[in-house]
């Protein structure tokens, strides 16, 4: 059973789209699963100052899509790449058991995107 919060975030998602001149950009998709996230980044002095997403994916894709974003917007570089899984499954307040799995693909998408930047920034 999915908590509220869940369904809040699957219902209306923030952020959802993509940020024009992005900084970094990450993707990942699961063959196994069949969800796509692509996450988007724009940065300023070292703030994520804009975050995007797009999901092709299940209830837990897009909410935890929508989760990282909002917990990544407006952190440095260096806090949005601390974030771990705990913090999108306790902003949720849970996951089914077995779906704590799911969320950390979303999150693995910022990491990449936050990857995209640094490299780029060079």
């Amino acid at each position: 059973m999915y908590s509220k919060k869940v369904m809040e975030e699957f219902s209306n998602p923030a952020n959802v789209g993509v940020v024009e001149d992005a900084d970094g950009v990450g993707e990942i998709g699961s063959t196994i699963d069949g969800d796509i996230i692509n996450i988007s980044i724009k940065v300023k002095d070292n703030i994520l100052e804009d975050v995007k997403f797009k999901t092709f994916g299940c209830v837990v894709a897009i909410s935890t899509s929508s989760a990282v974003a909002k917990l990544a917007k407006g952190k440095t570089v260096d806090e949005a790449m601390s974030l771990t899984n705990e913090d999108v499954i306790n902003y949720l307040d849970g996951l089914p058991e077995g779906k704590d799995r799911c969320s950390g693909f979303a999150l693995d998408a910022l990491k990449m995107a936050i990857d995209d930047y640094i490299h780029k920034s060079k």
